[in-house]
């Protein structure tokens, strides 16, 4: 019987696993911020010791891609840190852990989807951070399961796309989106439900980094442009009226993004046998059901 810590419970993607454990009547402690700070390093360790898990499931990040730049220590010691602590306290243990990682990780100049085993280059704070976690994970623990994911977004939490999109949409007649960075876009519960159907399957022998996202691939502009046609089919009161495609150029930012983060989900798809959902369908459902709670 599997006894869960699940680190980061109320973030986007932690709530919608958190619900889904609950659901499956699994045995599970789910913290944030307020009940561990990540940042407090020497209280890590005693906390997931006092527990006694046997699976560590790590939800929790520092996300701010552009913040990120100006806070280089405080995302060292969430992203890189922790993730540490959390593999060596796990191997002590006897532990599993799964860890969420990021297409940050890569560049963006390939112009193919990129393998598990492709050569890593971040652009920025937040991606190298994120890298230094992944072999802090491989470095020191012996069982886990390192997930990669891109462009997440979900009913929960705030700042993501989705969110972000809607709220211009109301606010706002004419916005203009970055049309040549192309990714693919991950709904929180689907990439919740890939997390549940790995833990059965944990064993030193799997163990290793894999990617995840919805299928298909867009833009940042494509994936806008769909945000308020499924919107609108769904009567959601927008004053957008116009779209402007823009390049990165001009809308630079802090941070470097990655202009091509296609992830290949081969080897999850071997593992689990499961086909991703495309991103659109993804996103009909995700508005459904964030929607209809607020028409």
């Amino acid at each position: 019987m599997n006894k869960i810590l699940l680190i980061g419970n109320q973030g986007q993607l932690g709530n919608e696993l958190a619900n889904i454990l609950t659901a499956n009547n699994l045995n599970f402690l789910g913290i944030n911020q307020s009940d561990l700070d990540l940042t407090q390093s020497e209280l890590i360790a005693p906390f997931i010791q006092n527990y006694q898990p046997n699976l560590i499931i790590n939800c929790s990040a520092y996300t701010a891609v552009d913040k990120a730049e100006n806070e280089p220590e405080i995302a060292h010691k969430v992203n890189s840190i922790a993730p540490q602590i959390f593999a060596q306290t796990a191997e002590k243990m006897g532990a599993k852990l799964i860890h969420i990682s990021t297409d940050y990780v890569f560049d963006g100049t390939k112009n193919t989807p990129y393998l598990e085993t492709d050569q890593t280059n971040p652009l920025g704070i937040y991606g190298q951070t994120k890298l230094a976690g992944e072999t802090a994970v491989i470095t020191n623990c012996s069982n886990y399961l390192i997930l990669r994911t891109a462009w997440v977004y979900g009913v929960y939490g705030t700042g993501n796309f989705v969110k972000t999109m809607l709220r211009l949409g109301q606010e706002r007649e004419q916005l203009k989106v970055v049309m040549d960075q192309i990714g693919s876009p991950t709904w929180t519960k689907d990439l919740a439900t890939t997390i549940y159907q790995l833990i059965p399957q944990l064993t030193p022998e799997i163990s290793g980094i894999y990617h995840y996202t919805n299928s298909g691939v867009c833009s940042w502009y494509d994936f806008a442009v769909t945000i308020f046609e499924e919107a609108k089919k769904l009567g959601f009161p927008l004053k957008i009226e116009q779209i402007i495609p823009i390049t990165t150029e001009e809308y630079p930012t802090p941070a470097k993004r990655p202009a091509y983060s296609v992830l290949l989900c081969k080897k999850i798809l071997h593992l689990l046998g499961n086909v991703p959902p495309y991103w659109r369908d993804s996103l009909q459902l995700m508005l459904k059901e964030y929607l209809k709670e607020r028409l």
